[in-house]
This record gives structure tokens, sequence and C-alpha cells, in this order.
């Protein structure tokens, strides 16, 4: 018998929104008392005032939320004063983007508080948008014409929210064959390519940096768990845990592996450490050490409530050594989870976890990044 109970002691569970129609009824009063927090971020009032019609366009039930239906829409708003607020005006996007998460802590800040980092396309018919390129559609779920958007987004007891965003600008934007795009789109110079990983460690890097919105655990898909920047950028913010999915074909060796010592000499002194030393046997994917993990050495747990039941997987993990060109890199937590059946499906996620971590915390983080799909 496999051991099975709906998932006990975890850190905290993410409410769910359930809005009545008396939680709407001063909305109006909320946005404005949310748009004064923002009036030091405007040098004048015209923009600060269309900053204001622009948010109520966006929670409007208009189909096509572009500049010109908005204001049209809006009590007050004016088509050539909201373009300007996109096209012209200036804010200060740094002292924006603290307010925001100091709004954010004031809320929902918890130092148990979970940073959860994704990628979503928006689907694009013009050729003009900065970025707009031929690729994949997180949306969509396949290869379209959009731009694309990593994201960062903040989870506690107390809810969620985004708060942080990168524009991901592909490599042919950079090329000369798009210079009259970039110059129509006010693309500045200095931007350099970045990957979607690059772009996801700066954000993690800021927001940890800043000190305002504070958060334990750092989860990502496996585009990012596959990135050395992303990790180097998780592995500097002490006092946390990144917990990453990974492919299937992801190599590693099971823990402990055999260590040697190395000398080498610094400053006219002479230091010793343990290394892992190169394993005698070749390192296995993640999937193949799963399909050899007995019957016994897998626990299923009931990650959540679905509309039609109970959701459960089965969970095992294993401390491996991860292999990079055929030698030992970094020791980290392996999670393994599948579905029920005959048949399963099977994920994969890396941490870098103590060694003293429960089962329950990774159980839990496997789930808790789908916050961000319902921002």
């Amino acid at each position: 018998m496999l051991p099975a109970y709906r998932t006990a002691g975890e850190p905290f569970a993410i409410p769910q929104f359930a809005l009545t129609r008396s939680d709407i009824d001063t909305f109006m009063d909320e946005l404005r008392g949310f748009h004064t927090a923002f009036r030091g971020c405007f040098a004048r009032q015209e923009p600060r005032d269309q900053f204001f019609n622009y948010m109520v366009g966006q929670f409007s039930p208009l189909e096509r939320k572009s500049i010109e239906p908005m204001a049209l829409q809006v009590e007050g708003g004016k088509v050539r004063a909201m373009q300007r607020l996109v096209s012209d005006a200036l804010w200060d996007e740094e002292v924006m983007l603290e307010t925001y998460h100091r709004l954010l802590q004031d809320e929902m800040g918890e130092p148990d508080g979970v940073l959860i980092i994704d990628e979503t396309g928006f689907a694009k018919k013009g050729q003009d948008s900065v970025g707009v390129a031929r690729q994949y559609c997180g949306s969509l779920g396949k290869v379209e014409h959009c731009q694309v958007g990593v994201f960062a987004a903040y989870a506690s007891r107390q809810g969620y929210a985004l708060v942080d965003k990168r524009l991901f600008l592909p490599e042919p934007w950079f090329t000369d064959a798009y210079q009259a795009r970039r110059t129509k789109g006010k693309m500045p110079d200095e931007v350099a390519w970045q990957s979607k990983p690059q772009l996801a460690a700066a954000m993690v890097q800021n927001l940890y940096r800043a000190s305002v919105l504070p958060f334990k655990y750092i989860v990502a898909d496996c585009l990012y768990g596959n990135s050395p920047d992303f990790w180097e950028a998780c592995a500097a913010c002490i006092g946390t845990v990144a917990f990453v999915a990974t492919p299937a074909d992801t190599r590693c060796w099971l823990q402990p592996l055999a260590t040697t010592t190395h000398t080498s000499t610094y400053k006219g002194e002479q230091r010793t450490k343990r290394i892992a030393a190169a394993p005698a046997t070749a390192p296995c994917t993640v999937a193949a050490l799963a399909q050899a993990i007995p019957a016994t050495f897998w626990y299923r747990r009931t990650v959540s409530e679905g509309t039609k039941g109970p959701i459960t997987y089965e969970f095992a993990r294993k401390r491996i050594m991860l292999c990079k060109e055929g030698q030992p890199t970094t020791a980290v937590w392996l999670l393994i989870k599948r579905t029920l059946g005959a048949h399963p499906r099977y994920w994969y996620y890396l941490s870098n976890a103590p060694m003293s971590a429960p089962l329950r915390l990774f159980v839990w983080l496997s789930g808790v990044r789908w916050a961000i799909e319902i921002v």
C-alpha cells in the first residue's frame, strides 16, 4: 500500500478570490485610492489624470482595449491625451515600481513568500510592435506572430499579484534589417539582446536587492531551470530556496559520490578542499532514474481539490549530482512527480533546498507555481 494523505503541514495555502457584488460596489473609490499612491511619479497633471482613465479603460468590458475605444468609453477620457500618455509622457518608472511593491508588501508581504517566474505571449497582427516576431506563444500553445514577455509574480498566504515584467526581444530585432522598426518603436540604442532566463535573473536580483518585498522561495519552469545564469541569480539570494522544473533528459548521478582532494595555491598560501571525483559509471537521465525507483519509494499526495474531486499524484525524491560535459557539478534535490495509473506521465524538478527539507515542501512547491497562471 502506498501511504496516502492530503498534503498536511504545507507552508501555506494561497487563497482563491471569490468576488461578490458587494466586493466591487466600492471599486472606483478603491481605484482612486490606488491611483493617488502614484501621484508623485508624474510631473504634470494631464498624464496623471489620463493614467487613471487608462486604468479605468483596462477594467472596462470593451473587447478591444486599445487607446481610442478606451478613451471614448471612459468619462473624461480624451483620445489624443491618452495617446500622449502612452507615447510621449514621462514618469518615474523606478519610483512607480517601488511604490507598487510597497503597496504589495503592506497587503500581502510575508517572509516565506514565493517568487514565481514564467513567460507568456501576446498574439499580434501588425509588424511594428517592438519585439514582435514568429515565436512560441504560450497563451496559444504554438508558434505564432506575437510578442513575448517574461513575468515575475508574488504569492503568499494573503494572495498573489504580478510584481515585474520584461519584454523579450528576439535576436533578429538587433540586426540591420530591423533598424527602421527599432527607430519607429523608439527602442533605446543601449538595449542589448538578453535570453529569457537572463531577463528573469535580472528581475530576481533586483527584487532581492531592493529588500521591499520579502520572499523565501523561487519557482520556475524548465526553461529557467536549464540556465546557469538563472541558477546563479537564485544562489546569490542568500536564505532562499530555488525550485525549478527540468527536462527528462537532464543527466546526473545518484549521491553520494566519491570525493578527492584538490590542492591549489592562492596568494602564496596552499589551500586544500574536497571535490567530487569523476564517477566510474556513466551518468543517467532523470527519466531513467525515475523508472528504476521501486514502488515502495513512491508517496501518494493529494495536492488540491479540482472540480471533479481531489487531484492526486505520486512523488519520489533523490539526492543527485548534476552532470555537465561529463563532469559532476552541483548536488541538488531531484523531485519526481507522476500521475496515477498504468501509464503515468512524469514531471521532474531540481532544488537547492537543504538536506533537511521535508518531502511536503517539494510537493507544495511543485504546485504553487501555477498561481501565476491565474494572476
